[in-house]
């Protein structure tokens, strides 16, 4: 399942930033396809986040139409095994600014992700 690493990139490109994107139509349970079984995150506040507790947030900023304008930048990746892959990028939120990093593993069922964590640039 190994693939070219720039092609790679610009697959996990589209992918990221995962939780801060709409999922709408075809993609509307993407969530529940790229988001691991074991999956955790530790958000930018320094919370631990678990597949279901995640899942839950999506669901409810879904339902609620609430997405933020952002923007990503310093895009890059890295290969840390077979089919593993470390993203690495900074995100914009209007005025807050967090530098994030996500482990993907590539699967029979396609890419999902793993870790998630963000820290604040201060």
């Amino acid at each position: 399942m190994s693939k070219d690493l720039e092609n790679v990139c610009e697959e996990l490109k589209h992918l990221e930033p995962v939780f801060h994107t709409a999922a709408a139509g075809p993609e509307k349970h993407k969530y529940q396809r790229v988001i691991a079984p074991d999956f955790w995150e530790v958000g930018a506040s320094g919370r631990r986040y678990n597949r279901e507790l995640v899942l839950r947030i999506l669901a409810e900023r879904e339902s609620a139409g609430d997405y933020e304008l952002l923007s990503t930048e310093d895009f890059d990746c890295a290969a840390l095994g077979v089919d593993y892959y470390l993203v690495r990028y900074v995100l914009r939120q209007g005025a807050r600014v967090t530098r994030r990093a996500s482990i993907w593993k590539l699967t029979n069922v396609g890419w999902q992700i793993v870790y998630h964590q963000g820290t604040v640039v201060l």
